[in-house]
């Protein structure tokens, strides 16, 4: 049963969903469990905290050059090995990598110096390998999964990660979900998002990873990220990538998990430096933590989209303005929120939900003019209105990152866009793409591109594992959610997408056992509805050639195994207010009943 949850969040939107829902049996990380660190010694395991690192210790800086020559003694190389230049901690997640000691070179037969004693002298070292086994491009949840399944099928694998944050694999849904949420402003610092447990957005801690400098030389392999680089090409045929600093890595198998970036409109990208200044495409932790402060500082802010991060933004800063007298405004195209993803009488319906949060919806507006007038951004709407804010939050879509297709030869696929991948996530030999880049070819449903956090672990662990040799195809259906306050929080998974006829049943109340339909002709636009005015809870069936193709659990959480089963099922079912009867809309269901 989910749990009551107060204005503010007593317990964060989500808190009582699985974030996982993978298939059952497979590794999951429940919250921030923490992983021990690959590669250590029994001598360094008892060493190792176990504590959650603070924000400042998970966010690592780029390595300084490494073009001067050192002068060190074996036992100062010794005490200072594998640490992580820019990190701040003041405790020592030591691993395999943390106690070994960098070879010096012999210095017989050098000329003495003036006091006729000689040193031994470190040679210059990259912290960047000439070759890795598994070279993994991009640092998200996608490559996280994918070295995960990697390291599970080849313990010893040596793992390279090639990443442009300089944050460690991380998190996305808490940026726009349960972190607003948080009312311990200490816990929002050290991006903790539960409200009574240490759950971090970080996938796992400092201690989990290598040195990468040091990868090439561990007997027991490990993972090692290269923070702050880019790959600016790749070349297929000879199996090597070029970074943005002139580096050359060689490789045996390649991921590309380069996600994706956010959009922008050309009207705002096109107004000035001191629009630019007022304006936050919201993606990263960096982006999450300058909104936040922005919210602590100013009075209007408008969030511009009326899609999943646009909503959830939104409600997220109305509730926040509850407490510190913020003005937000929402303003997109379509009629409703989510019109994209709801059926059109749903959207409506929860357009005035997100309007109970404290936000002022302003649908069927799009943005004409920008301007800066008097220190506040001036947006000027279809309807011939202008809207004055303290600042805007593009919330328009996302373009997947498919530079590298340019030099690698990679196919993109010119309807979905991403790279075009087989079923097994396999885009050319010994190349392989996960997460929002890839446009994958899903066996039951066709040919898609999947934007969502589950889509992104599900895809980059069955990558992972094809890495390894495990040609399995995609067959597992991801799901993904989304909490608008706390009257709006559901679960789908498949294709759901408005344009589809639907079917819906939905429980008249909490205490009435019958239920309504509301269908959608196919030939009409138009909804025929029998439905309650209030959509306490219910399942929508989305429909081609009279086949579901996607279901849309609506405040019925833990029943994603039945749903699942339908979609594999495949079968023309006649009569959906039976099939509805299977999600058990009048029960409540606990966590343990159901895989959700």
């Amino acid at each position: 049963m989910k749990p009551p949850l107060s204005k503010l969040g007593d317990l964060a939107p989500g808190a009582w969903r699985d974030v996982g829902d993978l298939a059952p049996g497979a590794w999951r990380d429940v919250g921030n469990t923490q992983v021990q660190a690959v590669g250590q010694t029994e001598s360094t395991k008892s060493t190792s905290t176990t504590s959650t690192p603070s924000t400042a210790q998970q966010k690592i800086g780029t390595t300084s050059s490494s073009s001067e020559t050192v002068v060190k003694s074996a036992a100062l190389q010794s005490n200072t090995a594998g640490s992580p230049e820019g990190s701040r901690s003041a405790t020592s997640d030591t691993s395999e990598s943390g106690v070994s000691s960098a070879p010096t070179t012999d210095t017989a037969g050098a000329a003495s110096s003036q006091e006729g004693t000689q040193a031994a002298v470190t040679p210059p070292e990259s912290d960047i390998p000439v070759h890795a086994p598994y070279l993994l491009i991009g640092g998200g949840t996608a490559s996280f999964y994918a070295f995960k399944a990697i390291k599970a099928n080849d313990p010893r694998a040596k793992v390279l990660v090639i990443s442009e944050e300089n944050h460690l694999p991380y998190m996305r849904p808490p940026l726009s979900k349960d972190l607003w949420f948080q009312t311990d402003p200490e816990k929002v610092e050290k991006l903790e998002y539960h409200p009574t447990q240490n759950f971090s957005v970080f996938h796992a801690s400092n201690a989990y990873y290598v040195d990468p400098k040091k990868l090439p030389h561990l007997d027991k392999g490990g993972v090692g990220i290269l923070h702050g680089r880019r790959v600016i090409y790749l070349d297929a045929m000879a199996k090597k990538v070029h970074l943005d600093d002139g580096s050359e890595i060689t490789y045996d198998k390649c991921l590309i998990a380069t996600g994706g970036r956010p959009k922008n409109l050309k009207v705002v990208e096109n107004a000035g430096e001191e629009i630019a200044k007022r304006t936050i495409l919201f993606r990263t932790i960096d982006d999450f933590q300058r909104l936040y402060k922005v919210c602590q500082e100013t009075k209007t802010v408008t969030v511009v989209g009326g899609g999943f991060l646009g909503s959830e933004l939104a409600v997220a800063l109305g509730n926040s303005g509850l407490l510190n007298g913020i003005k937000v405004n929402q303003i997109f195209p379509e009629s409703g929120v989510l019109a994209k993803v709801l059926p059109e009488y749903l959207s409506k319906w929860t357009t005035r939900r997100v309007e109970a949060e404290n936000v002022n919806v302003i649908p069927n507006q799009s943005i004409e003019t920008v301007s800066y007038e008097n220190g506040q951004v001036a947006l000027g709407l279809s309807s011939g209105i202008t809207l004055k804010t303290d600042y805007i939050v593009v919330a328009v879509g996302l373009e997947p990152n498919t530079e590298l297709a340019k030099t690698s030869g990679l196919e993109i696929d010119d309807v979905h866009g991403g790279y075009r991948v087989n079923a097994e996530m396999e885009a050319r030999s010994n190349i392989w793409v996960a997460g929002d880049a890839s446009c994958f070819y899903d066996i039951q449903l066709g040919r898609r591109r999947v934007e969502h956090y589950n889509h992104a672990r599900v895809s980059g662990q069955l990558a992972g594992e094809n890495m390894t040799g495990a040609a399995k195809p995609y067959t597992y259906q991801s799901s993904f959610w989304s909490d608008l306050g706390p009257k709006v929080a559901f679960e789908a998974i498949g294709m759901v997408d408005s344009s589809l006829p639907t079917v819906a049943v939905f429980a008249k109340s909490s205490d009435d056992t019958s239920a309504v339909k509301a269908v959608k002709d196919p030939e009409s636009s138009e909804a025929v509805m029998t439905a309650p005015d209030e959509y306490d809870k219910g399942v929508v069936f989305y429909m081609k050639d009279k086949l579901v193709v996607g279901v849309l659990l609506w405040n019925l959480p833990y029943r994603l195994t039945t749903a699942r089963q339908i979609l594999k099922d495949g079968a023309e079912n006649e009569d959906l207010s039976e099939v509805a009867k299977l999600f058990r809309i009048h029960q409540t269901v606990d966590q343990t009943s159901d895989d959700s």
